[in-house]
């Protein structure tokens, strides 16, 4: 250690670790981890542990996903910055929706470009009814189980309606969680006489024109974190480390994992996240 690291009265410049919080929550693939806690957690527990920063910023860019792991992500921000007493700030890159709005919601506060999408506070399920397809092509669906609801929305079988009453049951139930997070996250600065919380969504420049609560400005990562913290705080990202595969085989991997079914549905689910928000 230096004199000057250990003189006591020299002023220390701050830092900021930035996390970037990237694609549709809960995806993933052969060579792609998907964002979840459990690919997370080591990027988000190092960023707080480290030093003692003046703040986390959270560079989110997600058109949303699994509601359980957007929740686990944005609990374990919250238990670090609550335990570590550091403000959070999340910055909006082209989209901030249904769960990619929940991390941000991890935030003490939320700033997005203009142009940036948030919001979508809702859940949404959907799927295929293939039943009339394979009944087409002479294919037979044989499905056996114990227990009545185990065959639940079957997508090669058709449509009941006590399913979809259940279903809807399901959905409403995660919408009140989405709903209470929200709420609990933002309070006061939620308008109390307008329903926010329908799936709609607003670019930044109407969710701050129309006073909606949303987010509380407009404002890039770098541009911002220098007006809050000074002109030379240090900018730390905190990324995951890159596996060899990932490295020299992702390219490979993804061609051999696009060849299966399961890849391919997941690049449609992921392709389908996104195109919602036109991107």
């Amino acid at each position: 250690m230096s004199l000057i690291q250990r003189l006591p009265f020299v002023k220390k410049t701050p830092f900021v670790a930035v996390i970037r919080l990237h694609g549709a929550i809960g995806v993933s693939r052969p060579g792609a981890p998907g964002l979840s806690d459990a690919a997370m957690a080591p990027i988000i527990e190092r960023a707080f542990a480290r030093g003692k920063p003046a703040a986390v910023a959270l560079l989110i860019n997600s058109p949303g996903g699994s509601p359980v792991q957007s929740a686990l992500i944005a609990g374990r921000i919250r238990r670090l910055a609550d335990e570590k007493n550091v403000p959070v700030h999340a910055f909006v890159e082209d989209v901030a929706a249904s769960g990619g709005y929940w991390l941000a919601c991890a935030a003490d506060q939320i700033w997005a470009d203009p142009t940036s999408v948030v919001g979508s506070i809702g859940v949404i399920s959907a799927g295929f009814g293939l039943d009339e397809f394979i009944s087409r092509h002479g294919i037979q669906r044989r499905v056996h189980t114990a227990g009545g609801s185990k065959s639940f929305m079957d997508p090669f079988r058709p449509e009941k309606d006590e399913d979809i009453a259940r279903l809807k049951k399901l959905l409403e139930d995660m919408h009140v969680s989405f709903k209470e997070h929200v709420q609990s996250r933002r309070g006061a600065k939620l308008p109390e006489d307008r329903d926010l919380f329908t799936g709609d969504i607003w670019t930044g420049r109407q969710a701050l024109a129309e006073e909606t609560g949303l987010i509380d400005g407009i404002g890039h990562a770098v541009p911002k974190l220098k007006e809050l913290y000074g002109e030379k705080v240090r900018i730390i990202p905190y990324a995951p480390k890159r596996s060899l595969f990932r490295r020299f085989g992702a390219q490979m991997g993804g061609e051999l994992g696009a060849a299966t079914a399961g890849a391919l549905i997941d690049v449609a689910e992921e392709r389908a996240l996104w195109s919602r928000y036109g991107l």
